[in-house]
């Protein structure tokens, strides 16, 4: 849902290219995470091969697939929300609440982007590595969680900055 304040445009239609980009790199990861799972099952039964290294690439899998999609689903509000208290207030008050949960969600996935890139960071330079055998690097889901969230809280940045740039109705 593209914005409709001209100021914001450039920035809304960069965000939904980066976000079509991220859904794509997703939509990969999620197959990507089934094939692999799958080979893990048919590989125990058929051929009794034990895989130590399937679990956690099908988990790197998936959170990269599930937060970097995050910003692409709030670009439509797809998130859950209760609309059944959207439909019974009035105009004005519904358009402050809006503003209020933009402002709370805004906040909290600043928060947890900045923290995620902590954790990326410490993880990057200490070199962690899980603790299995095939011992991956933690950065990586670190990094994917710091991306995703940081894409979320542009997303909500954007909505929250078009309640105050869109035109007034005349009286």
């Amino acid at each position: 849902m593209p914005l409709s304040a001209p100021i914001l445009a450039p920035f809304d239609r960069a965000l939904r290219l980066v976000n079509r980009a991220a859904l794509a790199v997703g939509m990969v990861a999620l197959v990507a995470s089934a094939l692999v799972l799958t080979y893990s099952v048919v590989s125990r039964y058929f051929f009794k091969a034990a895989t130590d290294w399937q679990d956690e690439a099908a988990v790197f899998l998936l959170v990269g697939a599930i937060f970097l999609c995050g910003a692409h689903v709030q670009s439509f509000r797809g998130h859950v929300g209760i609309e059944a208290i959207a439909s019974i207030l009035p105009a004005g008050v519904n358009r402050a609440r809006m503003v209020f949960v933009d402002i709370v969600t805004l906040l909290f996935c600043t928060f947890f982007a900045w923290k995620s890139w902590t954790l990326f960071h410490e993880a990057w330079v200490d070199k962690q590595t899980t603790s299995s055998t095939w011992a991956p690097p933690l950065a990586i889901p670190y990094g994917l969680m710091a991306a995703g969230f940081t894409l979320l809280a542009l997303q909500v940045l954007l909505q929250f900055l078009a309640h105050f740039t869109r035109p007034r109705k005349a009286a």
